[in-house]
């Protein structure tokens, strides 16, 4: 059975929806472009009809239209995948992430947080200062609350790397020469 490419302006818009809900820049791109398609379609008969009737300035007024609307929906989706190419993540998602480890019982302090975008999903790093006398136990279970707290306050998380630090001055001494 043959593919069936979406064109209309409800196609548009349902690639737009889709993309924003799974997190996937290029496919909001492509549904920006296919309601621009619509929009340059629709406009180029409006310009014709004009020069039809007798308005020689119909064509022109046309073709700059579609220009500022190519332009504007080229800036956006190169904006888009541009930030995702450099790691960018919503700063709002970073702070739900950091007010949820923080909220975490036994966290004393987070420390580095780094999401990232994987394809269509966030993948997260965060190193957490708990209490020293801790055992590797409790400190694995705080990390699982971490994990488990992040997964929930972060859309389109799927994996969480967690790496607990005891509360010291000295937890990577012997680490401070290659940093």
């Amino acid at each position: 059975m043959a593919a069936v490419s979406i064109s209309s302006s409800s196609g548009s818009c349902c690639r737009i929806s889709v993309g924003r809900r799974i997190g996937s820049a290029a496919l909001v791109a492509d549904g920006l472009h296919a309601r621009t398609d619509g929009f340059t379609s629709l406009t180029v008969l409006l310009g014709a009809g004009g020069v039809a009737i007798g308005w020689s300035w119909a064509d022109p007024i046309v073709g700059l239209a579609i220009t500022v609307a190519i332009a504007f929906v080229l800036k956006d989706a190169a904006r888009e995948i541009y930030r995702r190419l450099m790691d960018a993540v919503d700063p709002d998602l970073v702070d739900a992430a950091e007010t949820a480890l923080a909220a975490t019982p036994g966290v004393r302090v987070v420390g580095a947080l780094r999401l990232r975008w994987i394809g269509h999903r966030l993948h997260a790093e965060t190193d957490l200062t708990v209490d020293a006398s801790l055992s590797v136990l409790d400190a694995h279970a705080i990390a699982v609350d971490a994990e488990h707290a992040l997964l929930h306050a972060v859309p389109r998380l799927s994996e969480v790397t967690v790496h607990t630090d005891p509360a010291t001055d000295n937890a990577h001494e012997p680490l401070a020469h290659h940093r």
